[in-house]
């Protein structure tokens, strides 16, 4: 019985399970030792180069280690804060205070490939923004100190243009971050990262890497001053980028919808039955010689006129230029005395909604002062000193989102993401759901956030949050749609496997000796102390489920306070009794429905009897915690 499968006590593996896919789809790839064969692989890749030795390649002093960083599995957990969330039993929206690397490995398990946008706002590497350090691991005390944070708020690095590596700091940061927000994306999903100057660049190769440069978007200038400053003697900062990438071409661009301008363009001058149109030139921009199918001679049916054409070639062929002859589908002039015709373009039979355009004005994506007056409308001081404006968040949903979506944003800072989320539902009447994290960085103590009691930004997040909500509200009294979070912290794990140290000047074979009689002391212990709903959410975290996941008691079972856990199609049986009762067990085993779910339960709540009749029905649905 020592190999019934055990619950999983980390976040997934995704360097291994892309290994096993590589074998499964191309054994030949791996030598005898089950190591990748290079040559192998230059053969698999087409790679007939062997002349060539020099290529072009993105490269930053710790871009390894920031690769291992991404496929590193996390041991942490995400515990429930009830009385700091919002309507927790009921909402689909999520606050997760903690480092977002940690966080979005938690999340990996429930909802990979589930998100259909992401928005992000990093730190723009100014020399005064605050860099992860990504070394949150189990043995830092100073994170995981009280909880998950320290007494006042995690206090990250500054990167330094003194301190060197200026630019390899910030892309070792930002490169594990996008490989999760990769995986989380739908395969229609797509994700926009606001950045300055600084690092746009960098900013651009590191995502043509990860996501593939040929599933760039766009790159939208953001207006986001509209007056100049004359207190420099430099230029005026008044444009931001946004980088735009897809997952992969099965995302679409959700159009404009079209506006009063836009149709005031089509007028119905002559009466036409088809109703309004615009006048499109005839004449195409090419020279005759290039295109002897697009010229020929044309007759005004008004006057008899033929002309022919000079220095530009018709835009239609002959029997097209026919059929809008005969349907009426050309103008002359008010006159009729035109020797050029216009082709007429109906309101009737353009698209619905009108393309997007990689510059974004002020007046329609809002600005810097915009924010900053939405900031202390909610606060009545100055509490956040970057915020962006809730408008340019809902620019970038109605572009990239459905209205059952879920949003991400990894980089919450004061939480205009969720602002945007909620004023965008209440206004189309959506579902969208949006998924926060922010670190609990600490304010500084010379600020008004501070002096006003947030100790932490993520503090700011969540009273944003909640105060953004009121104001919709108010503002929208019919509402329908969900205006609560559930508040999560990145915490430490339950398991106390998870919390074995391993010392790094041991060899790999040491390392697993001490591991092994590590557990094997946990094992002679006869019950591990945890707190139930901490360890539940862990539990389903690491198994698959999502945060909104339904948890609610099966009242079949009589003699254990056993659960259900639902979400969507996938359901599971838990039970973190000490003592499994003999009538639960008969229960699981006879009922149908039971035998198809997966049973969750304590190792030593089961005797070896319960063992050994449960995995002989169960097999793979039994789970030991």
């Amino acid at each position: 019985m020592d190999d019934l499968k055990q619950t999983k006590r980390t976040t997934p593996d995704i360097y291994q399970k892309l290994m096993d896919e590589l074998r499964d789809q191309y054994p030949p790839l791996f030598a005898n030792d089950g190591e990748i064969d290079p040559t192998e692989l230059k053969n698999l890749l087409g790679h007939f180069q062997d002349e060539l030795t020099e290529k072009y390649d993105f490269r930053w002093v710790g871009k390894q280690q920031a690769k291992k960083n991404a496929y590193t599995v996390s041991k942490a957990a995400l515990a429930p804060d009830k009385v700091r969330s919002e309507n927790f039993e009921n909402t689909e929206n999520v606050i997760i205070e903690g480092e977002n690397l940690e966080s979005m490995k938690l999340l990996l398990s429930g909802y990979e490939g589930k998100v259909k946008c992401i928005y992000i706002d990093p730190p723009y590497n100014t020399g005064k923004d605050f860099i992860y350090t990504d070394n949150f691991t189990e043995g830092k005390r100073a994170y995981w100190e009280q909880d998950g944070t320290t007494k006042d708020g995690v206090k990250l690095d500054t990167n330094s243009e003194t301190a060197g590596r200026y630019h390899s700091n910030w892309l070792s940061m930002m490169y594990p971050r996008m490989v999760m927000a990769w995986k989380l994306l739908r395969d229609d999903g797509v994700i926009f990262v606001s950045i300055d100057d600084n690092e746009v660049a960098n900013l651009r190769k590191l995502m043509d890497e990860v996501f593939g440069e040929e599933n760039f978007v766009a790159q939208v200038e953001w207006q986001k001053r509209y007056t100049r400053s004359n207190n420099t003697d430099d230029f005026t900062t008044v444009l931001e980028h946004i980088c735009i990438y897809q997952k992969n071409d099965e995302f679409k661009v959700n159009l404009l919808q079209r506006d009063e301008n836009a149709n005031a363009r089509f007028t119905n001058p002559d009466n036409d039955p088809k109703g309004p149109w615009k006048a499109t030139p005839f004449l195409n921009q090419v020279p005759p010689q290039k295109r002897p199918n697009l010229c020929y001679p044309i007759t005004n049916p008004y006057t008899g006129v033929i002309t022919n054409p000079t220095t530009k070639a018709w835009r239609y062929e002959k029997n097209a230029y026919l059929k809008l002859l005969e349907e009426n589908g050309l103008w002359w002039g008010k006159n009729n005395d035109r020797n050029v015709p216009d082709i007429k373009t109906y309101l009737s039979e353009v698209r619905e909604g009108m393309t997007p355009v990689n510059f974004w004005p002020h007046d329609f994506a809002g600005h810097t002062d915009l924010a900053n007056q939405e900031i202390k409308e909610l606060f009545d001081i100055k509490i956040f000193d970057t915020p962006k404006p809730s408008l340019l968040i809902k620019r970038v949903l109605e572009h990239g989102t459905s209205n059952d979506s879920i949003a991400l944003d990894f980089f919450a800072g004061s939480g205009t993401t969720a602002h945007a989320v909620m004023q965008l539902n209440a206004d189309d009447g959506g579902n969208r759901k949006y998924i926060l994290v922010q670190i609990p960085e600490a304010t500084d103590e010379q600020s008004e956030a501070y002096k006003a009691g947030y100790k932490k930004i993520s503090d700011i997040t969540i009273e944003r949050v909640k105060r953004a909500a009121k104001k919709i509200q108010s503002e929208h009294p019919d509402a329908t749609c969900d205006f609560g979070f559930k508040v999560f912290t990145l915490t430490q794990s339950s398991y106390p496997q998870n919390h074995f140290e391993e010392d790094p000047n041991q060899s790999d074979a040491e390392k697993a000796a001490a591991y092994k009689k590590y557990v094997s002391k946990l094992d002679e212990q006869l019950f591990f102390e945890f707190d139930e709903e901490r360890m539940t959410y862990e539990i389903i975290c690491k198994e698959g489920f999502s945060l909104n996941a339904k948890i609610e008691r099966e009242h079949n079972f009589k003699e254990n306070n056993v659960r259900l856990i639902t979400d969507g199609e996938s359901r599971a049986l838990l039970c973190l009794d000490q003592t499994l009762h003999d009538d639960t067990v008969e229960l699981v085993l006879k009922d149908e429905a039971y035998r198809k779910m997966r049973f969750i339960v304590l190792g030593r709540a089961v005797n070896s009897t319960h063992k050994w009749h449960l995995d002989q029905v169960l097999h793979e649905n039994l789970r030991i915690v």
